[in-house]
């Protein structure tokens, strides 16, 4: 087993675990649109939209790291791991997650998008749509 297989084991482990993280560990859903061919006649466009899932952590960023120009007031991380995630989330997608204060799904446009060196987990920064 390699140090990525271990990370996610041990994340997984901690995310089910009633005394570990279980109680902070959130279902999310992204999606993305992908572009299609527009009929010049009817002017209806054969774009999809692609969607996602995966469970993480949501948390606030810390005032100290708030600079008001890369992150924001109100932006939020959000740690997922790599293996749970069922595509590849990038800038721009679109994130549905339970806000932080009232648990009310609230969609979140992703700022940036960046792993630990294993790849085993996403750090993925959202900003309220």
């Amino acid at each position: 087993m390699g140090i990525r297989e271990e990370l996610q084991a041990e994340v997984a482990a901690a995310f089910n675990d009633a005394d570990g993280l279980a109680d902070a560990v959130n279902k999310f859903n992204g999606s993305y649109v992908v572009a299609g061919e527009v009929d010049p006649v009817t002017e209806e466009s054969t774009s999809q939209t692609v969607t996602y899932s995966g469970r993480g952590v949501l948390s606030g960023y810390s005032l100290s790291r708030i600079d008001g120009v890369n992150i924001l007031h109100g932006d939020l991380k959000l740690t997922a791991l790599t293996n749970e995630v069922t595509d590849k989330p990038a800038e721009n997608h679109v994130i549905t997650a339970p806000d932080l204060v009232t648990g009310i799904q609230q969609a979140y446009k992703v700022v940036t998008v960046g792993t630990d060196a294993a790849k085993a987990t996403y750090s993925i920064q959202l900003r309220r749509s």
